[in-house]
């Protein structure tokens, strides 16, 4: 889609968008990364409401496609539909985007971003770091989204120095107001900037509230899980993210153990469902 075609759609998204206010942001203390059960705080949407009307409901976000990695068939295949973060510029990039979007998952793009703490190389190509103009960060960002067949969102790969920046975190955020795309804080650290920005821009925006895997085994991760119910006990929703790669097949595991007991107090959605339901008006997404 050229340039002009873009800036069409944004026209016709804006009487939408312009619904968003402060209110849908619901700001709460957040959190250090990563989200424990002795630092759970949460910030969720405004009016989040699952697809049963008035019950809860639960987004699983899996984090890292795009290499092959550990777990990736046995993310795709777990029984209810997920929200699948892949990598631009890697090796499975469109396979892994094309299987899970054939699967009726949701595709968003996993922008690397520098952190505070790391290697520049754990990034992978096309990342977005403190040094760049205003000017070639759009031009990664949109080529990002080009390289990921059917997002209709972004998140954070790492970021926690980008994610607390303005400056590129508002044309981070621009961009994916112009191409159509809702952003996933990933919340990898308390001094985010992400909902500021959002709403200035007016943007569509949630946020994670648990990290599942942050540390590689099955009796964290279940606990985790733990953490997520409780959420779910007093809060309408939750966004919560795993991995493929290192953890990939135990967190893949544990989910498949939890999803029944999960489904009892709550209904599993996507991303792309949560964001439509907090616009209170049909979202136009990219990519149908």
């Amino acid at each position: 889609m050229n340039a002009n075609a873009y800036r069409i759609k944004g026209k016709i998204r804006t009487s939408l968008l312009l619904k968003w206010s402060i209110g849908l942001f619901m700001l709460a203390a957040m959190p250090a990364e990563p989200v424990t059960a002795e630092a759970l705080a949460v910030q969720e949407a405004l009016g989040q409401e699952s697809n049963t009307g008035g019950s809860r409901s639960v987004a699983i976000v899996i984090d890292d496609f795009g290499n092959g990695m550990p777990g990736t068939e046995e993310m795709l295949n777990l029984p209810v539909k997920i929200t699948v973060a892949v990598m631009p510029f890697m090796p499975s990039t469109r396979e892994d985007a094309e299987h899970a979007h054939e699967q009726g998952h949701d595709v968003i793009v996993h922008m690397p971003m520098e952190p505070n703490k790391g290697l520049k190389k754990w990034l992978g190509p096309g990342a977005i770091t403190i040094d760049l103009s205003d000017e070639e960060v759009r031009k990664r960002v949109e080529e990002a989204i080009d390289n990921v067949p059917h997002a209709v969102g972004m998140n954070n790969h790492m970021g926690s120095k980008i994610t607390a920046n303005e400056r590129i975190m508002r044309v981070v955020l621009t961009v994916c107001k112009e191409r159509g795309l809702f952003f996933l804080d990933s919340r990898t650290t308390h001094l985010s900037v992400v909902p500021k920005i959002a709403e200035e821009v007016g943007i569509p925006v949630l946020m994670n509230n648990v990290f599942l895997d942050d540390v590689y085994t099955e009796q964290h991760i279940s606990k985790q899980v733990s953490v997520l119910r409780k959420h779910l006990e007093t809060h309408d929703s939750a966004v919560t993210i795993g991995h493929v790669g290192p953890p990939g097949r135990k967190t893949a595991s544990v989910l498949k153990q939890s999803i029944p007991g999960i489904q009892d107090i709550a209904t599993f959605v996507k991303l792309s469902d949560m964001v439509q339901q907090s616009m209170g008006d049909p979202f136009i997404l990219p990519n149908p």
